[in-house]
């Protein structure tokens, strides 16, 4: 029996996946974040060899015959030394097929359609959108990283919970639940004990205070409602900025924040704007599965069995 390998590594979490090529699932994985820009290489690279050898546990690694590697930060592959790291990772798990990497873009898009060509719009820790065309981004835009870019994303959104409870703390004003949340995760009482407690971590930490945001806003806090707002229309802008007015492809949603009220927003916002179909899907590792299978059996390659 023959068995394909996909796996989605992002800046929070990498997780695997084993098909055979009825699009069966036989083994999954999870590790934390691969992506060499926000980890450590090596680091990231150990996640790759965690995530594959639980998803390959009780299955004979020697018979997969195509694995793709859907990665954020997917061009520090450029750098000889980082692919080394991620190569070794990949044969540490048993697998002695090459390893293809594509964009978390490309196994993002192939998560939701069939279709060659369309949209891809990946909101997770980070931000980036892109045009697939026969299964390739061929454009992009976002993608910048936390420093000078990734809005509307996890990071964002920790970060604008943060700096609106600094704003309250600032004007003496009452905290409501957003506030209140954020200085009880950072374990801080007071101004000067959440800056100093949000600056000792490494910045990609904002992130944690994104699923405050979504809480807020399910009671209605009024900061919480602004950014998840907010957050949506930047998304949008970012997957419009790849796509031609008359474009009727579709729109595949991908990454953390699609099953909160971000990803809601996001969706409405879409439809708003663009004539196609908007696809949220959730499960990155999937498309790169399917795509490994595409390189054994061609484009007819069954979809992967939920």
């Amino acid at each position: 029996m023959d068995l394909v390998v996909g796996l989605d590594a992002g800046g929070t979490s990498t997780r695997a996946l084993v098909l055979d090529l009825d699009g069966a699932r036989l083994g999954q994985g999870l590790a934390g974040g691969a992506n060499p820009n926000s980890h450590p290489p090596a680091v990231a690279a150990a996640h790759i060899t965690e995530a594959l050898t639980e998803a390959l546990d009780g299955l004979d690694s020697r018979k997969v015959r195509s694995g793709v590697l859907g990665m954020a930060g997917a061009s520090r592959m450029a750098d000889p030394a980082v692919l080394d790291l991620f190569q070794a990772a990949w044969e540490r798990a048993g697998l002695h097929c090459p390893m293809r990497v594509v964009t978390d873009c490309e196994a993002a898009f192939a998560t939701g359609t069939s279709s060659p060509d369309g949209t891809v719009l990946v909101a997770g820790t980070g931000s980036i959108a892109g045009r697939i065309a026969d299964h390739r981004m061929v454009g992009q835009s976002g993608g910048y990283g936390w420093l000078i870019g990734d809005e509307g994303s996890a990071f964002w959104l920790g970060r604008e919970a943060v700096r609106a409870t600094l704003r309250l703390l600032d004007l003496d004003a009452p905290l409501e639940g957003l506030a209140t949340a954020v200085l009880t995760t950072a374990g801080a009482r007071n101004r000067g004990q959440l800056i100093t407690a949000v600056n000792a971590r490494p910045p990609i930490a904002l992130a944690q205070f994104a699923p405050l945001v979504s809480s807020a806003y399910h009671h209605g806090d009024p900061e919480a409602l602004a950014i998840v707002s907010t957050a949506a229309r930047l998304l949008a802008d970012t997957a419009s900025a790849v796509r031609s007015p008359s474009d009727t492809s579709p729109i595949v949603l991908v990454g953390s924040l699609i099953k909160t009220p971000v990803g809601t927003h996001l969706k409405q916002e879409l439809l708003a704007r663009c004539n196609a179909q908007v696809i949220m899907a959730t499960e990155g590792a999937a498309g790169a599965a399917w795509l490994a299978a595409v390189d054994v059996l061609g484009p007819t390659a069954p979809r992967p069995v939920s």
